[in-house]
Parts: structure tokens; sequence; C-alpha cells
């Protein structure tokens, strides 16, 4: 029989498309972990574990279906469970729906392990992660969210292809509430130590099409194929081996920032305690203007669930 790995990481609502995505990114990336596959869904759960069994013969890392309770004494807690929107439904509504999701996953995860951390996918994953660290009783640095880590993603896939510098070594983000009132940190953005916009290939592209078209493309994956769900995989899967490595790598999650006093997509150093530190970005006159109304937006929702 097998080794169990030391370290244990679960994903809650491990039965969907997301949730299975991001456990197969797991065992693909080569993360020494037990993954568990939790659902309300056993049987679902259940398939896909299976499933993602028959692609861990060759990694250090194993795959079965597991319960809630074990998944509350994981290094990791991974949430992808929530309510969709439906059509014509108000954000409001959503956010309730969800918010009783998100109570009664942490109550069937009680007792949590206290030194949990928890990554919140599900969304709108910055009130997500709030209500998450609130009704999981963790601290702040212990909760985290996915956040614009994958809308980053796209943005130096984007500034790759027009610059043909490496997305790895394009340092530009995607920062504020993940959706609609996220901006470009432009000012910030570098490549090989110069401002990015100062690159020869910047010179007289349209910047306001780059964000347009980076907003645009997860609604053309849902026309074409119903929901996205491999690029979030990866990124739910990378920032989890962060957590178990104490990587200390800069992500931009849905961290709380202090200074701002909520929750928020932000870049922040994580590592084997979770948040290690988040940064100080500077920003333009009208970057800033795009991160109040940020910030305005979500602790509005989020001085609801207090």
């Amino acid at each position: 029989m097998a080794t169990i790995p030391r370290h244990r990481v679960s994903v809650i609502g491990g039965g969907g498309n997301v949730g299975a995505a991001t456990a197969f990114a797991l065992i693909a990336k080569g993360v020494p972990a037990e993954v568990l596959v939790v659902d309300v869904v056993e049987k679902m759960a259940q398939g896909q574990a299976l499933d993602i069994s028959d692609a861990s013969f060759m990694m250090p890392g194993t795959c079965r279906k597991g319960s809630f309770q074990e998944a509350g004494q994981s290094d990791v807690i991974i949430i992808t469970a929530g309510a969709r929107q439906q059509p014509n439904e108000p954000r409001s509504n959503l956010i309730d729906r969800n918010y009783k999701i998100i109570k009664s996953i942490m109550d069937s995860l009680q007792p949590i392990k206290p030194t949990a951390k928890i990554l919140m996918v599900s969304n709108p994953v910055d009130v997500l992660t709030h209500i998450a660290q609130k009704t999981s009783g963790l601290p702040r640095n212990q909760v985290i969210g996915s956040g614009t880590y994958l809308d980053t993603g796209r943005l130096r896939n984007a500034l790759s292809d027009i610059t043909g510098v490496s997305p790895t070594s394009i340092h530009a983000y995607m920062l504020g509430e993940h959706g609609d009132n996220q901006f470009t940190g432009w000012s910030s953005a570098r490549i090989g130590g110069r401002p990015l916009l100062e690159h020869p290939k910047m010179q007289n592209i349209d910047l306001d099409s780059i964000y347009t078209n980076i907003q645009r493309k997860a609604y053309e994956i849902i026309d074409a194929k119903g929901s996205t769900y491999y690029g979030i995989g990866i990124c739910a899967a990378t920032l989890a081996e962060a957590l178990l490595n104490n990587t200390s790598q800069v992500f931009p999650v849905v961290n709380y920032v202090e200074s701002f006093g909520c929750y928020m997509s932000w870049p922040a150093a994580i590592g084997s305690d979770g948040v290690e530190q988040s940064f100080d970005v500077k920003l333009d006159g009208v970057e800033k203007k795009k991160l109040d109304v940020a910030i305005d937006a979500i602790k509005e929702v989020c001085d609801k669930y207090e």
C-alpha cells in the first residue's frame, strides 16, 4: 500500500467542474499531498476522486473521496462550492444564498484545525472570503481568496503576446474587487526593471482594449462551453502549493489589507502561515480613484455580514 502523504488538501465542492479541475491540478502539478474530494453529492465526489486517482500512479500525491469532518482537519481547505447567479437575479440575493452555503460548510467542517488555511475560490470571492473568515473563526491571515490571480494571468499572457517576453517575467497586476470593480495597475507594472509602458512595443497600444478583452474572456468561455474551470483550477492548486511549501511567493489574492480595512484582491506573500505580508502598490491618481470605488463596494456588502 502506498504511503499517505504528510500534507492534506481538501476541495469542498470537488464534485463540480471547478473543484474537480482543482483536485486534478494538485495531482498533475506533483503536489505531495493527500487530496480529498468533498461534496454534498457524494456520488459525484466519489466519481471524480476515482477518476483523478487514476492520474496519481506516477505522482507523489494521492486522491480519494473525503468527508466534511476529515476536510476540517486538512492543512489547506479549498472552497469551490457556491450558488450560481440566476438570470436577472440581484447580486445581493446571490450573496445571501452563498452566505448560507458558506455558513453551512463551516459548520460541517467543525472542529477546524487551528493551523488550517482556507482558500476561497467561489464568487463573489472578495465578500465570500470575508464571510469564510467570520464563520470559520480562523485568523484573517489564514483565510484568503483566489482573487484576481487568474485575471492577472490573462493580463500577463496578453502583454507577453505584445512584448515577446515570458509572462512570468512581466510584473503587472489586476487589482481591486474581483469582477466589475477590478482595474489594471499600469503605473506600477514593470518588465526587466523598467516601467512596462516604456517598452518599445507598448507604444501606441490601446490599454483599455487589453482590459476589456480580459474582462470579456470569461464570458466568451462560458458562452462556448458553459463554465470556466481549467485556469482557475491551476491557480487554486498553485496557491495551495505555496501555502504547503512555504514559498513566500507574491500573488494578487484576496487578503485582509489593514490600511483598507477590508478584504481585497491585492499582492501578498503567501507561505505556511497564510498571508505573510501585503504590499503597498504605487498607483496614479486615476488608479487610486478606482481603488476607492472597489473598497467602498466591498465594505458596503461586507458590513452586512459582520
